[in-house]
């Protein structure tokens, strides 16, 4: 055997013992190297990473790691509510919620519809936000919104966001909308 191909077989086999030789944990499969994809902005999917999407069920499993093997952390039982995918792996997305809560769903739980909760950060507060005619400071407003609640995002300019709520369709400042990134434009 040449020289060349003896130092070919033994890094062969340091491969297959490293690789045997690790074990596979919880952590391991979370923190998984994602590749040049992630690395771009962009994860195993192709799509980017972090991206916004909303569930499609009014019950959804977040689990503490990405398989049906490990514990849910949390139950969200409301259809519509916007999450962030923050990684990927396999058919798994880890995403986080608006109050910052993470954990792992099956991508088939998740659609690419656009969502947003507007202002979950004055949720329990005295205030409404108005929803607007027109995207102008100071147009007249088409209906009061309680922080919290969750609207269907139908575009985006970068300052506003046009959004459906029950009905009532209108403008609101995207610096408003918890799922849409700030000066982010949607086409519908």
């Amino acid at each position: 055997m040449s020289a060349y191909g003896s130092f070919l077989a033994r890094c062969a086999l340091a491969l297959a013992i490293t690789a045997t030789a690790a074990p596979v944990g919880a952590a391991q499969l979370v923190d998984a190297p994602a590749g040049a994809a992630e690395a771009a902005g962009r994860g195993a999917s192709g799509l980017p990473l972090p991206r916004f999407v909303s569930l499609k069920s009014g019950r959804v499993n977040a689990r503490i790691g990405p398989g049906v093997n490990y514990p849910v952390d949390w139950l969200y039982l409301k259809s519509g509510l916007p999450m962030e995918i923050i990684q990927e792996y396999d058919n798994w997305r880890r995403v986080r919620d608006s109050d910052g809560a993470e954990g792992w769903i099956n991508q088939g739980l998740l659609s690419g519809k656009r969502t947003g909760m507007i202002a979950p950060w004055e949720k329990g507060k005295k205030g409404e936000i108005s929803l607007l005619a027109d995207p102008t400071a100071g147009s007249r407003a088409v209906a009061l919104i309680e922080p919290g609640v969750i609207g269907t995002i139908k575009l985006c300019n970068g300052s506003w966001c046009e959004m459906s709520f029950a009905g009532n369709e209108g403008w609101i400042s995207q610096s408003l909308v918890w799922g849409v990134y700030p000066g982010e434009t949607i086409a519908d």
